[in-house]
């Protein structure tokens, strides 16, 4: 497979989150565009307006009741509706990115531009153009822009038409967009991913058990292997690639049922995905995974056909945070911040303010899993901290807490490929502070770059460099060599 020799740095963002704009220039509203910003303590709510005229909120994932429509409430705060503004900043933000010396960059192309209202509503050109000039700026500054199709943010108007992904009519919609983007952008793109942590859907069970979640996770799996197929018949030099999120999940004790629930773990969570994507079939665990979940799936002759024709090119994965488990949980304790809900606290490890635990070991330690069982080049496409940042009375910044986290996952990642572990490229989430994906917040930053906005709605949007920023300028220049 040809990637680039030179190893690609840089950093991830998601429209959805960064753009703003939610209504401008043709684009519909996605999803989270009916969010609120939670807490550091409880996700966000989509709020939603039920058949009877009542109001309704629900959690991200969860499934609109029938009948009911988004609508938008006075007294809702919507983040995403402005973002960080960088629709209209784009070129500011990516000249600060150049900067650091990015030699990569990831986004999500916005669905909702370029199909805001499915295939039947037609190509938003405004959309199409946005993009085009977006990733140019990338190539003027020497970035290899790798781009994601699909990050949660298929246009409401899919959701309320065809009842979201349950409908396999999602899977021609999602190839057609990706058709469209492929066609669009193959002069300027050439590494694409197509649904962001797509097993992300195995973590949530409706009134139904699991059954709408892994009938969702099939169609998006065959619409990836069928994008796929396309990207290759457009131009076969497109690299396209699946994007799992990565737990290392360690048993809690040596106690033989903690070990084999920890490896099922990895299978039910993760290799599910995996092993179905690149491998390019159910793999055999399969069955006991859908009988465990009282799921029965409706997989067609050439359901099995597109996926082992559309099998990805290479492996991308996040990882932020390991997880312990065990068979004596009533023994444990247990975290209660946002996005670690009931997650085990293991006591070799320290945790951010949301409860996500910090492991650089376990990030070496996936690397090294992913490597031998796959035999794909690997791409992480996030890895960070979110943390509460202080903006001192001069604008400076010192995030010495996020330059720690990032410097031992970067020792682990070059431990990795002195070893042998075939990773072309390393992006970080998020090089510039964004709105939260799960709570909405904007006081949980990520970035190198700070934006003046906080959960209160308070600022200007103006950025400043934090001390991260020359620190992974400096490490970019050296390769991963000066983490000082």
């Amino acid at each position: 497979m040809a990637f680039p020799e030179k190893f690609l740095w840089g950093g991830s963002i998601s429209a959805a989150q960064c753009e703003g704009a939610w209504d401008e220039d043709g684009k519909s509203p996605v999803q989270v565009d009916f969010g609120d910003p939670g807490t550091t303590t409880d996700r966000r709510y989509i709020h939603y307006l039920n058949a009877d005229g009542t109001r309704g909120k629900m959690r991200q994932f969860e499934h609109l009741p029938e009948g009911a429509k988004y609508v938008l409430f006075d007294d809702v705060r919507y983040t995403n509706h402005e973002g960080i503004d960088f629709y209209h900043r784009y070129k500011e933000d990516i000249a600060l990115l150049a900067e650091m010396g990015f030699t990569t960059f990831n986004t999500t192309v916005s669905w909702a531009r370029i199909y805001p209202h499915g295939v039947e509503g037609g190509v938003n050109q405004a959309g199409v153009e946005f993009y085009r000039n977006l990733f140019k700026e990338c190539r003027k500054y020497g970035m290899d822009p790798v781009i994601t199709l699909y990050k949660y943010d298929e246009p409401v108007y899919l959701e309320e038409t065809y009842g979201g992904w349950e409908n396999r009519a999602m899977i021609d919609q999602f190839v057609e967009f990706a058709r469209v983007c492929f066609t669009e952008y193959k002069d300027l793109v050439d590494k694409w991913l197509t649904f962001n942590e797509i097993n992300i859907l195995l973590h949530f069970e409706g009134k139904d058990g699991k059954q709408v979640s892994f009938t969702q996770l099939h169609n998006q799996m065959v619409a990836a292997a069928r994008a796929t197929k396309v990207a290759h018949e457009i131009d076969k030099d497109l690299k396209v690639g699946c994007m799992i999120a990565g737990v290392c999940c360690y048993p809690y004790t040596c106690d033989p049922q903690d070990v084999m629930l920890s490896y099922k773990t990895f299978q039910n969570t993760f290799a599910y995905c995996a092993d179905t994507m690149v491998r390019g079939y159910y793999p055999s665990y399969a069955s006991r995974i859908w009988k465990e979940n009282n799921v029965s799936l409706e997989i067609s002759e050439e359901d099995k056909k597109d996926l082992m024709e559309g099998k990805s090119d290479f492996l991308a994965f996040s990882y932020y945070m390991s997880n312990v488990v065990t068979t004596h949980r009533d023994e444990i304790k247990t975290r209660s911040a946002a996005g670690a809900q009931n997650n085990l606290s293991n006591p070799y490890v320290t945790a951010s303010d949301w409860g996500w635990q910090i492991d650089p070991t376990g990030y070496e330690y996936l690397l090294n899993v992913l490597n031998d069982r796959y035999d794909v080049p690997l791409f992480d496409v996030e890895n960070g901290l979110g943390a509460y940042d202080k903006v001192e009375e001069d604008g400076s910044i010192h995030d010495d807490y996020r330059i720690d986290y990032l410097r031992g996952h970067i020792k682990s990642l070059m431990k990795a490929r002195e070893e042998g572990v075939n990773i072309f490229g390393y992006t970080t989430w998020a090089p510039i502070d964004l709105v939260s994906f799960t709570t909405g917040q904007m006081d949980k930053r990520y970035g190198f770059i700070y934006v003046d906005k906080d959960d209160q709605g308070k600022g200007d949007l103006h950025r400043l460099k934090k001390d991260s920023f020359y620190w992974y300028k400096k490490v970019i220049a050296s390769d991963g060599q000066d983490l000082d």
